[in-house]
């Protein structure tokens, strides 16, 4: 079964260190939650787990294997959903989400986007423009992704900005979903998404704090 870890990983941001000598390991079916007051480096490492960014120092592994030398495998086994909503505004929400399917080259992508849209409550908005959806309802267009095409790994940076409760518990069950069947989750968030059992991080543990009159480069 595969495992994602990463190992003694350093964030420089501009001429910041963000944090160093950060691991985890997040195994099948788990779920991986990232805290830490804002600034701490938890969408940077979300980044970074992305292949958005690379780390300063340090390597990503999947089952044993350094990602970085297969990034292209590795983006096509996550999902990663950050803090900007990918919305064109002269499409209507289906195309939005139709063309989002079409990117990964799989069958059928209108009937696999009406069935995502499905899930997440978005169907009757389907012939709606882009540019009159509420914030929520353009986070749960960019959530509905997720439910495109199987990947094992969820990268999710503050999922219920702008949601209401009814979508958070959709949320969860959707992760609760993906979980069963084997994937993994990692996220941040400041709300209680009922998660079972996961994994707490607190990317502000390892921070790094300059001596006296030491300026970090």
């Amino acid at each position: 079964m595969p495992r994602f870890e990463g190992r003694d990983l350093t964030c420089l941001r501009s001429t910041r260190v963000v944090f160093a000598g950060l691991d985890f390991a997040v195994d099948t079916g788990a779920a991986l939650v990232l805290v830490g007051p804002n600034g701490s480096g938890k969408s940077s490492l979300l980044r970074l787990m992305a292949g958005l960014s690379r780390p300063f120092a340090g390597q990503f592994l999947w089952d044993g294997a350094a990602i970085a030398d297969e990034p292209d495998v590795h983006r096509a086994r996550l999902r990663y959903v950050g803090h900007l909503d990918a919305v064109k505004p002269a499409l209507s929400v289906l195309e939005n989400l139709t063309a989002w399917a079409a990117l990964d080259g799989g069958a059928d992508p209108r009937g696999r986007a009406l069935a995502a849209l499905e899930r997440f409550a978005l169907d009757h908005l389907a012939d709606v423009p882009g540019r009159y959806l509420s914030a929520g309802q353009k986070r749960r267009l960019n959530l509905s992704r997720l439910a495109l095409a199987a990947a094992p790994l969820w990268l999710l940076d503050e999922p219920t900005t702008a949601l209401d409760r009814a979508s958070v518990a959709r949320l969860a069950a959707e992760i609760r979903r993906h979980r069963a069947s084997g994937g993994m989750v990692v996220l941040s968030t400041h709300t209680d998404l009922d998660l079972e059992a996961p994994a707490v991080l607190d990317v502000s543990d390892f921070a790094v704090q300059p001596a006296p009159g030491e300026v970090l480069l």
